[in-house]
């Protein structure tokens, strides 16, 4: 009898044992794929603007719940979905106390629809509208996981917590280099909304829009957090040299930068005989400058010599000015021919407008990429047009036969009028 105790006492403690270590893999394996998860902070104004009754015939706020309640519906499973309020909760006049009216309405993380949708109907317009606090906090809440993370902010009205400019928080949030793009969006905005939006936006290369209607609320949020959960190529945070020497060596991939006004950036590309480097280079003016601006990338070589460069120019009337070059070094009789350093220059000719900070740099995103290169007469440019040639051959032949068409029946209907 004891020892049938025993050995059920044994098997027991087996089957609990393999239990166990069946369970820690597969709790592993969760919590990798949530550090994988893209992230969406969903910060909304609740300030006491949102009153205002001019979103189809309801209030500002109203169409903001409905929006949230259908966006929530449509939210796509892998998505770590949380929800941040700014002046929801002090309804008073001392602009210190209002400035620190944010708060997490519910937590970044697996969602649970009915929850938040409970969480989001208990808001009613109320306070003041510090968006650079919220920013802030938003940042916060996102930290931690390695998958791609969105704020989409949505305000009736321009930050009213000075000096804490939102727009230099945005800045400051992209100068930290964790991939944290900030999406807004203005309903029903004036021309001073529209512009604070649009500088927090382009700071981290988000995007601004302007909704007047409920369904481009519920639209536009979705297409925002469904970009989310798509599949994105994280930029990788670099710092360009002072000189060739100093620059970091680069593989082929997605970069971002920031770079001093009127400063050069190096960095370094090995290029093996047979390959083709190919570089872009994009600098964002995310504050005012003046106009007549300029970028120039070069790709030269260790002693200096310029290989090949692309330019331009700009007058005030783009945020962003990019350019980019090709250079496809020849094939090599040896087979173990060393690869070559070719140097790549970043310079912009962009000045600040008066009184706006220099610190920190303007955003800079660069991609490189090393492909094998064109070996096909096909694959290259013939006469400045590359494959465009034979259409041009096709439109002169075509040109040519409709000439002489044209000109037999103008021949043949002057002959029937003298004949008639």
């Amino acid at each position: 009898m004891i020892r049938s105790q025993r050995l059920a006492a044994g098997v027991f403690a087996l089957l609990a044992s393999l239990a166990a270590g069946l369970a820690f893999p597969t709790a592993a394996a969760a919590d990798e794929t949530t550090a994988l998860s893209p992230k969406v902070d969903l910060v909304l104004d609740v300030s006491g603007s949102m009153r205002t009754k001019d979103m189809d015939g309801g209030t500002r706020m109203a169409a903001a719940k409905q929006a949230f309640n259908e966006v929530l519906d449509a939210t796509p499973e892998t998505v770590l979905l949380g929800i941040r309020t700014l002046g929801a909760n002090y309804p008073g006049d001392d602009q210190k106390t209002g400035c620190k009216d944010t708060s997490q309405l519910y937590k970044v993380g697996p969602l649970d629809r009915t929850e938040a949708k409970a969480a989001v109907a208990t808001l009613s317009p109320t306070g003041w509208t510090p968006i650079g606090p919220a920013l802030l906090a938003a940042a916060d809440d996102l930290e931690g996981g390695t998958g791609s993370k969105r704020i989409v902010l949505i305000s009736d009205g321009e930050d009213t917590c000075a000096p804490l400019d939102p727009c230099v928080v945005a800045r400051e949030i992209a100068a930290k280099g964790i991939g944290l793009t900030i999406d807004t969006l203005g309903l029903v905005p004036n021309t001073k909304m529209r512009q604070q939006l649009s500088c927090i936006a382009e700071a981290t290369g988000g995007t601004y829009t302007s909704v007047e209607h409920t369904t481009e609320l519920t639209d536009k949020v979705n297409q925002l957090v469904d970009r989310a959960a798509a599949p994105v190529v994280t930029p990788v945070a670099t710092e360009g040299g002072a000189t060739c020497a100093s620059a970091p060596v680069l593989k082929s991939g997605l970069y971002t930068d920031r770079t001093e006004f009127a400063q050069q950036r190096w960095y370094k590309v090995e290029v093996k005989p047979g390959q083709e480097l190919r570089s872009s280079v994009s600098v964002s003016a995310d504050r005012a400058v003046n106009p007549n601006y300029g970028l120039l990338v070069r790709a030269v070589t260790l002693s200096g010599r310029e290989i090949v460069r692309g330019e331009a120019s700009g007058t005030g009337r783009t945020d962003v000015l990019s350019t980019g070059l090709r250079y496809p070094k020849e094939e090599s009789d040896e087979d173990d021919a060393p690869a070559e350093t070719v140097c790549v220059q970043v310079t912009n000719s962009f000045s600040p407008a008066a009184g706006v900070k220099t610190t920190p740099g303007l955003p800079l995103e660069l991609t490189v990429d090393v492909v094998d290169a064109p070996s096909q007469a096909s694959d290259v440019a013939s006469f400045g047009l590359g494959r465009g040639w034979w259409l041009l051959g096709v439109l002169v032949l075509v040109g040519f036969l409709a000439g002489v068409l044209w000109g037999w029946l103008s021949r043949w209907r002057v002959a029937v009028w003298r004949t008639n």
